[in-house]
């Protein structure tokens, strides 16, 4: 039977999507309840865009496509679900992701393995129901899928974007304002000390000058010039201080 869905990407934005390995679906639910039985699986057959149209479903799942087979065959099935799963009162996550399972190849080839995309694609994905006797039901297939490109570091231009060249400008701009602030602290530091030794030179930080009274030594007062009359006519003389005798 085909079912009447699509498979398709998680809409809105979502971390890693797409990667260049991997990629993101919708997790289907309600869709298998009324064409599955509780014991059938629902696979989900990842192929090359230009191979979908040529896929032909396994008839029993000694048959079914695997992982390691997808260079030469062109597509594979992979996780490997019960219906149950699937139901819509399954608590289970809205998101499967395709090539999310990095240790396919230590099994040997022997089980299917979701391993990681190594080609860009595009691909095409449909869900798959089997049971004991083969192929059930299926989904239509999805939109073709193209995986991220990895860029090889030959091709990488060594020479600065224009948004780098914004960025190194605005670098220089901030890093010479950080050197003018610098020195505008440094030299107020230097004017301060300077100001600050000069003033300690001259005395006004560690001296202060005292003034004394002399209030135990009497003033001496200037002495009246004195005059007199003598034979030889009028003359002036500085008498002599108290106390002091002339010298014979």
């Amino acid at each position: 039977a085909l079912l009447p869905y699509v498979p398709c990407m998680p809409p809105g934005a979502l971390l890693g999507k797409v990667t260049a390995t991997t990629f993101a679906l919708e997790r289907p639910r309600c869709v298998f309840d009324q064409h599955a039985d509780a014991s059938d699986t629902v696979w989900l057959v990842v192929a090359f865009a230009n191979a979908s149209t040529t896929f032909r479903n396994p008839q029993s799942r000694a048959d079914v496509p695997l992982y390691e087979g997808l260079p030469t065959t062109l597509s594979y099935m992979t996780l490997e679900t019960a219906v149950a799963s699937y139901s819509c009162s399954a608590p289970s996550s809205t998101v499967l992701r395709v090539g999310g399972d990095t240790t396919c190849g230590c099994q040997g080839g022997q089980d299917p393995c979701n391993g990681p995309l190594h080609s860009p694609g595009p691909y095409r994905v449909k869900f798959l129901v089997m049971g004991c006797d083969g192929p059930v039901a299926e989904t239509s297939w999805s939109d073709p899928i193209l995986l991220r490109k990895a860029v090889s570091p030959s091709t990488i231009d060594p020479r600065p974007t224009p948004g780098g060249s914004t960025v190194i400008i605005i670098a220089t701009i901030l890093a010479s304002l950080g050197v003018v602030l610098a020195a505008v602290v440094l030299g107020a530091v230097c004017a301060k000390a300077w100001g600050s030794l000069s003033r300690r030179d001259l005395g006004t930080d560690t001296f202060a000058h005292k003034s004394y009274t002399t209030h135990h030594i009497p003033p001496t007062l200037p002495l009246p010039l004195g005059c007199r009359c003598t034979p030889l006519g009028l003359g002036c003389f500085v008498p002599r201080p108290p106390g002091l005798c002339s010298a014979k």
